[in-house]
C-alpha cells in the first residue's frame, strides 16, 4: 500500500511518517509512507493508493476531495496520533480507510 501525508510544509508529518514506518516494519508490512507539501497533492495523484492530511490542514478537506476524486480515499489524521506520533494508530486509520 501506499500510504501519502499531506501538510503545510511536509515537515510536521515527517515525524509521524518515521513513527508509520517504524510502525508498519514492526507489523511485516512493506508499505511506502512518505510525506508531501499540500500543493503536491496534484502532482503525485496516481502514486498514492490513501492520502491522509494533517489536522492543521483539515480546511483543505473539501478542495483536495475535488482534487482527488474516486483516485483515493482522503482522510484528516486523528488529531491526537497525530499529536502523539502514534505511527501505529495512524498506520491503522490508513489501512482502515483503504478498506472503505
Amino acid at each position: 500500500m501506499r500510504i501519502m501525508l499531506a501538510c503545510c510544509a511536509g515537515m510536521s508529518t515527517s515525524l509521524v511518517v518515521s513513527k508509520m514506518q517504524e510502525a508498519a516494519k514492526e507489523q511485516g508490512k512493506d508499505y511506502k509512507i512518505w510525506a508531501v507539501e499540500q500543493s503536491q497533492i496534484q502532482e503525485e495523484l496516481g502514486n498514492f493508493d490513501v492520502l491522509l492530511l494533517g489536522p492543521q490542514v483539515r480546511h483543505i478537506l473539501r478542495k483536495v476531495t475535488k482534487i482527488v476524486g474516486d483516485q483515493a480515499p482522503i482522510a484528516v489524521i486523528d488529531p491526537v496520533a497525530y499529536g502523539t506520533c502514534n505511527g501505529a494508530k495512524v498506520l491503522e486509520q490508513a489501512e482502515n480507510l483503504a478498506k472503505k
